[in-house]
């Protein structure tokens, strides 16, 4: 029996490694923390049974993920919960722009810019199913729908600030900006787009869904898929350099470039190290979760019901703060998330005292301390929340990157999405996932698609494991 040995336990990891072992491999999986998860982990924090998520929240993208499917989390555990109304984005006159499941309902919201909306979007929902597989995969290679991609690709290479034209009313053009500005890029730039776009589609396929029980499950379903397959896993073992690893058919890491370039120094090929010492990180996040007593009091009433909330004003005023969270510059009312998970998961509150995730974009290794900016963008949008906050805590971005060594600075996609970085991964290279050593491979969200719980960068690194073995079927299939 071929063995394979992963190193990291985020989605990424667990799925790589559960999809090995239900190709038949013997998998062993070590996790440097004591508890897996990665971005994926739910801890009660503030006040007791109090669940808050400690990174990634809100999950469009991993609904429909294809190696979710193969490793059917269903039957180990996961279920997916929908709020009422998938993200709101509030304006300081009262209105907001709303997302609905429904690509028609959401285009009727947005009135004399909903035609618009719809011809962009519902082809590309309409076939989700299959454009889905090609999206969540690298994209420089043969597709399997190619007049698909297409439809949808076009859109995607245009900055948002451009594609923003579309529309004529700033409640549309603020709803896109929020959405544009999960890529933590500047609003400005070629191939921007591509991000939000795919949370749009996504989303409008399957809904911005939570994992009952918060993030966590996601986790656990994935190691319990891994397990059910007869893979093993350690944690607490930090590994810092390719010795201590047992020998291995195929080696794993869902590391970041400047991890596995320290792991691998002496080993590595040059060019592969010094493209990895060269990987470009983006700005970081300060999280603020917030235990609120009956609610966040938001003036728009569509934003109670919103599992997401977009705080940032119109489009120039997002723009402006992600070009200067770009810049190295905090800006004065930086963009900030904000996640009402207990809304379509009442489990994670107690009683009527519910968890608030919210989260500033800030520089990358920002040092300050955003808590007022992010209090201040709530207060904006909905008077009185600070009467209701019975406590709150702060997560830095030191604090996240001594948590989880891939969010360096507190960057928490795991790299800048520059065009390179989005297209290509660490490297230019055929297989985005190697690391020029036979048999290692590269597969945390530094690699294609991205970041997400969806765990293709797993499905992906574990595809070319497979490969190296002599095995031509995907794993996720």
């Amino acid at each position: 029996m071929s063995t394979a040995l992963v190193v990291g336990g985020g989605p990424n990891g667990l799925t790589a490694a559960a999809l090995l072992a239900r190709a038949g491999l013997d998998v062993t999986l070590l996790e440097a923390a004591d508890e897996i998860g990665g971005g994926t982990r739910t801890e009660e924090a503030i006040l007791p049974g109090l669940l808050h998520d400690h990174c990634s929240a809100v999950h469009p993208m991993a609904v429909t993920s294809p190696a979710h499917r193969a490793l059917d989390l269903a039957r180990h555990g996961l279920r997916w919960r929908l709020p009422d109304i998938d993200c709101a984005h509030p304006l300081d006159d009262g209105t907001a722009g709303v997302l609905l499941r429904s690509v028609e309902d959401t285009a009727r919201l947005l009135g004399p810019d909903g035609p618009r909306y719809r011809r962009l979007l519902e082809p590309s929902v309409r076939h989700w199913d299959a454009l889905g597989d090609d999206v969540l995969r690298p994209l420089l290679r043969l597709p399997h729908h190619p007049l698909l991609l297409a439809r949808f690709g076009l859109p995607t290479t245009l900055p948002p600030t451009l594609l923003a034209r579309l529309f004529a009313t700033e409640r549309a053009r603020a709803l896109w900006a929020g959405v544009a500005a999960h890529s933590f890029r500047p609003l400005d730039q070629p191939l921007g787009s591509a991000i939000g776009l795919g949370i749009l589609v996504a989303g409008h396929a399957a809904g911005w869904a939570v994992a009952e029980g918060g993030s966590g499950a996601i986790a656990r379903s994935l190691a319990d898929a891994l397990r059910a397959h007869g893979g093993r896993i350690h944690t607490g073992v930090r590994v810092t350099h390719h010795s201590q690893l047992p020998p291995a058919d195929v080696t794993l890491l869902a590391l970041d470039p400047a991890q596995i370039a320290r792991v691998y120094a002496d080993r590595l090929p040059a060019r592969v190290r010094d493209a990895y010492l060269r990987f470009r990180r983006g700005p970081a996040a300060f999280k603020v979760d917030l235990a609120v007593a009956g609610g966040v009091p938001w003036t728009n009433a569509d934003a109670r019901r919103a599992g997401t909330v977009h705080l940032g004003g119109t489009l120039a005023e997002i723009a402006r703060a992600e070009r200067d969270v770009n810049r190295g510059r905090m800006p004065e009312r930086p963009f900030v998330l904000v996640g009402q998970q207990y809304l379509a998961d009442p489990t994670r509150s107690v009683g009527d005292v519910h968890p608030v995730w919210a989260y500033a974009h800030v520089p990358y290794g920002y040092d300050g301390d955003a808590t007022e900016a992010v209090l201040a963008q709530l207060e904006r949008f909905a008077p009185g929340t600070r009467d209701r906050v019975l406590g709150l805590r702060t997560t830095t971005p030191a604090r996240f990157a001594a948590d989880n060594a891939n969010f360096a600075g507190g960057d928490i996609l795991t790299g800048a999405k520059t065009v390179p970085q989005l297209l290509l991964g660490p490297r230019p290279a055929l297989d985005p996932y190697s690391t020029g050593l036979p048999g290692v491979y590269c597969c945390s969200a530094a690699t294609p698609p991205g970041p997400g719980a969806h765990g293709m960068c797993g499905a992906g690194a574990a595809a070319s494991a497979l490969r190296h073995l002599g095995v031509r079927r995907s794993p996720a299939e």
